[in-house]
């Protein structure tokens, strides 16, 4: 018996612009906002920050280390050991250290999201360009937050590295610090990018630094808050580097407690409120 001949297939060839359309045409949670492509945000970044110099990338995370050293390890030597979360007493640079964290995952963000976004909107003309494809503003809002967090990254790792060298790690909770800062980083990125959109010239970028200088020195990051009036406590536990510096020195020393859970909710309402926000003043600048 002679058998029949299999009729071969030819091999399907993908239509790249097929593939665009119905990409598009999946549904989305938020069309008019989302379109799916944050990838695209982010590797268009990439690309940027490895042409960067790096010398200038980690330049904020440089003043963070230097006041552990000048701080913690000088006026440490004449402060001696304090009273640290839950009561447990530790030196003085263990408990600065933790809020040091916090203010260099703060700082990352904020130039990240400030002056590369400032001249990105008003000189680059980058996010016009973007918004004119298939990106919609939550895209370019969540890819620049997003890289802003890779710098952040770089900070945390970086700081606790440094605490590791001086012997300040003493509990396996420590290592949440670095997705904790992630969460800070993130929180400061997207307000910072929301406020960054309103600025038309550069010097009002100097805005910034006026409101991160007094933030730092006045949320607890030095000193215990119970130093200031009651009234100025309150005002000092509203502001967001206070709730990142308690939290922590919660992780820092393993000590969890229900208000460790609030300072963590309350960073998830601010990014969630500055992704809102910028993505919103985008669509209104651009896509009128």
């Amino acid at each position: 018996m002679t058998s029949l001949p299999v009729q071969e297939r030819e091999p399907a060839t993908i239509d790249p612009v097929t593939v665009v359309e119905r990409r598009l045409a999946a549904p989305r949670p938020f069309p008019s906002l989302y379109s799916g492509n944050l990838l695209a945000v982010l590797e268009r970044g990439w690309i940027a920050i490895k042409t960067q110099n790096w010398v200038i990338l980690i330049s904020g995370f440089v003043e963070p280390v230097l006041y552990l050293l000048a701080m913690g390890i000088g006026v440490g030597a004449l402060v001696g050991d304090v009273p640290g979360p839950g009561g447990r007493t530790i030196s003085y640079a263990a408990y600065i250290a933790p809020a040091l964290l916090a203010t260099s995952a703060m700082n990352g963000a904020l130039y990240d999201s400030t002056t590369n976004v400032f001249f990105k909107l008003n000189y680059g003309k980058i996010y016009q360009t973007m918004l004119q494809t298939a990106m919609g503003p939550m895209d370019v809002a969540l890819g620049e937050i997003m890289l802003a967090l890779l710098r952040g990254l770089i900070y945390a790792i970086g700081f606790m590295g440094v605490m590791a060298v001086l012997g300040l790690v003493t509990s396996w909770w420590a290592l949440a610090m670095i997705p904790a800062a992630l969460l800070i980083a993130f929180g400061f990125a997207s307000i910072g990018m929301a406020v960054t959109s309103y600025m038309k010239t550069f010097q009002q970028l100097d805005i910034i630094i006026f409101v991160m200088l007094p933030m730092f020195l006045f949320s607890a990051t030095l000193y215990p808050i119970e130093v200031f009036p009651e009234a100025v406590q309150w005002f000092v536990k509203a502001l967001p580097l206070w709730h990142g510096v308690e939290m922590m020195r919660h992780l820092a020393v393993g000590h969890l407690t229900w208000a460790t859970l609030g300072h963590i909710v309350y960073f998830v309402a601010m990014c969630a409120l500055g992704t809102l926000l910028t993505t919103l003043r985008l669509r209104k600048l651009f896509l009128r």
